[in-house]
């Protein structure tokens, strides 16, 4: 039996297939039954065309065969078959695809695609077998042959025995070594686990034999092990049947098989295109937050198949950043996959399936807030923080597309709004949309500096996430109200008490530049407040940076140390006020105590921290005695 040689470019291809192009050495199944399946579909297509032969589906199918003694895998198919020519010609000449050559030939149309495209799959053998034999009989032909190689140093062809038409490839599987263990090719439970991983929706049968435990026959409480042919495969995936055959309960269990979350999904989306890209999807928004989401660790992506064969279980490219809590899939025939069907080429069609699936999953929520309010709201709960991320995220790239989708606590509704709601409420000499930050709805209720706003009548957004305060800066306006908070400088409705705070300030102002001079630089001004009522104090802040934000970039690792400007503001015409006048009078160095309190008394206020907690017990048991 005469060795040939492979084709030195071959030669080489053979040993980077075999050490590099493919991550995972269970992929060598899956390209091997994708090649089982396109012979059967050739059987099919020439069924189409030639009136002698009938397609009976129910005679086709994949057959695994497990040998542990031999160590031997065995993929059988009842395809096409091979000739001797097509043998030396497919299998001598690495990427000489006959699938592709097949398709090129035969435009096809009804939906039965080719998967082979490149001709390599069937080499990712050799990743795990010592020597691939492949025993093959062609349609119409009455002479089988077989094909064998261990590796690269070439292959031999000579003829045999085999009775059916179609190919069976044995694989003579390596020893196990320290750091890798074949022998998991031999285990049924595994062989079940990759087939069903990658190969669930072709679209024949894969039979293997399993074993199970049975009740012997007459007996009640005696097992036995047996051996019986199953079909491991699903083979109709749930996104090619008919909408109107499929109910809620198979969307869910779909989600359940499928392993994307413990939860129930609050909502699915089943697409179908058939235009210039041809794309089937199935998405879930989940109920829950998985535990790991916001780590490192959390992947996104959906899982991408290619005419039913899974290429890629996470595919970040489909989904922005923003909607990374959506699981699912998506299966198209127009990919353009690279040579491993592994990682995917940068092109056009990714995008636009990307871009269609983005603006998709922004529909079906905008619905659901429309719809079904209480369902948004526990997503919201669980994802809300993602949407505001991605309204910062990318200098606000993707604000427009997330604006409306953002919901935020009402000082007058009690509960969750969105900012349309809040603006189609607004009185007409409302100038902005005021917002408050803090830790919780009910410290925010009692900020001093919400009392001129809420006295207005106007709505007020508690802001109690961190990233909040980030997010809506970004936004900057919304139906071009701008956002204010109620701690900023100017607040707009301070004009009719102008005159008077003015005249007030002028008054005061002696008191001022000494209250200023004793918090030596902490804050940038001493001010009459217009905006207190019924409490002594506050602070509030000058510029971008609010109080909120310091507190926030403070806590982050490496932290630049940035403070905020603030601002002290008085209320002159409360009781404590006239006790600072006239400490400022008789005893200066009561005022620098009093100065002091009720500096640190606002930063309480704002849930800052004071600077010298022991100094500010002393200065109230100096007040007590």
């Amino acid at each position: 039996m005469a060795m040939k040689e492979f084709k030195a470019e071959s030669k080489r291809l053979l040993e980077m297939m075999i050490h590099s192009i493919y991550s995972q050495k269970e992929i060598f199944l899956r390209e091997i039954i994708s090649n089982a399946s396109d012979a059967i579909d050739k059987i099919y297509y020439k069924a189409l065309t030639d009136e002698n032969l009938t397609f009976n589906k129910d005679d086709y199918y994949i057959k695994i065969t497990v040998d542990k003694e031999q160590r031997t895998l065995t993929i059988s198919d009842t395809g096409i078959g091979m000739t001797k020519e097509e043998l030396e010609h497919n299998l001598g000449t690495i990427a000489k695809s006959g699938s592709l050559a097949f398709k090129h030939e035969n435009e096809l149309k009804d939906g039965h695609d080719i998967i082979g495209q490149f001709g390599v799959g069937f080499y990712s053998a050799f990743m795990v077998a010592d020597v691939v034999t492949v025993i093959s009989k062609s349609l119409g032909s009455d002479e089988a042959y077989k094909w064998e190689s261990q590796g690269a140093d070439g292959y031999s062809i000579e003829p045999c025995e085999k009775d059916a038409v179609g190919t069976d490839i044995i694989l003579k599987l390596k020893e196990n070594t320290e750091d890798e263990r074949y022998d998991e090719f031999l285990d049924e439970y595994r062989l079940k686990a990759i087939i069903k991983k990658y190969s669930d929706f072709i679209r024949y049968p894969i039979k293997m034999d399993v074993t199970e435990r049975k009740l012997k026959e007459g007996s009640e409480n005696e097992f036995e092990e047996v051996k019986e042919e199953q079909t491991i495969n699903s083979m109709v995936p749930i996104w090619r049947k008919n909408k109107n055959e499929l109910t809620d309960e198979d969307y869910e269990n779909f989600y359940q098989e499928k392993h994307y979350g413990f939860d129930k999904p609050i909502k699915y989306i089943h697409i179908s295109v058939d235009g210039a890209v041809r794309y089937q999807a199935i998405l879930y928004i989940p109920e829950n937050i998985p535990f790991d989401y916001y780590s490192k660790e959390y992947e996104k992506g959906l899982e991408l198949y290619s005419s039913g064969v899974l290429i890629m279980e996470k595919c970040p490219e489909l989904l922005p950043d923003y909607f990374s809590f959506v699981k699912g899939m998506v299966d198209s025939e127009d990919l353009s996959l690279n040579i491993s069907r592994e990682i995917l080429q940068q092109d056009k069609q990714l995008t636009f399936i990307a871009k269609n699936i983005k603006n998709k999953i922004k529909r079906e929520l905008e619905n659901l807030l429309k719809n079904d309010r209480e369902k948004y709201e526990a997503f919201y709960q669980s994802f809300g923080r993602q949407l505001k991320f991605g309204v910062y995220n990318e200098f606000g790239r993707d604000k427009e597309v997330l604006q409306d989708l953002l919901l935020f606590y009402s000082s007058k509704e009690k509960k969750l709004v969105t900012l349309d709601e809040y603006v189609s409420r607004m009185p007409e000499d409302q100038k902005y949309i005021y917002y408050a930050t803090g830790e919780t709805n009910e410290r925010i209720e009692k900020l001093p500096q919400t009392e001129l706003v809420a006295d207005k009548g106007y709505e007020i957004l508690y802001f109690t996430d961190d990233i909040d305060e980030f997010a809506i800066k970004m936004l900057m306006k919304y139906k071009d109200k701008e956002f204010k908070s109620v701690s900023s400088g100017d607040l707009g409705i301070e004009e009719d008490k102008q005159k008077e705070t003015e005249a007030e300030q002028k008054e005061h102002q002696e008191l001022f530049d000494f209250m200023k001079e004793v918090l030596n630089g902490k804050v940038k001004d001493v001010k009459v407040s217009a905006r207190l009522k019924s409490h002594p104090v506050c602070i509030t802040t000058d510029g971008e940076l609010s109080i909120e934000m310091e507190k926030v970039l403070s806590s982050m690792p490496n932290s630049q140390n940035v403070k905020a400007e603030k601002i002290l503001e008085l209320n002159v015409h409360h009781d404590v006020f006239n006790s600072l006048k006239q400490s400022f009078e008789e005893d200066k160095d009561k005022c620098r105590l009093y100065t002091n309190l009720l500096y640190n008394q606002a930063l309480l206020i704002e849930g800052l921290p004071i600077n010298d907690p022991v100094e500010f017990t002393n200065d109230i048991c100096k007040i007590m005695r």
